[in-house]
């Protein structure tokens, strides 16, 4: 190899493709927060989950 190779390397994949069902509302929400941050609706979900599961607190099972 010399300094002119044009090299390629695998692609390493850091994302998934995943299909969700949202309510027609959320959507709309979702849209206008995109709209108003100059964000995509894709950057605003991930986000939401990112700190979803960084906050999340679980209670297993209820006391009877």
């Amino acid at each position: 190899m010399n300094s002119d190779d044009f090299i390629v390397t695998p692609k390493e994949e850091k994302s998934v493709t995943i299909t969700i069902r949202i309510d027609k509302s959320l959507q709309e929400q979702l849209d206008e927060l995109a709209r108003k941050s100059n964000r995509s609706r894709n950057e605003l979900v991930n986000m939401a989950l990112d700190y979803a599961l960084k906050n999340v607190k679980f209670i297993s099972g209820t006391k009877k």
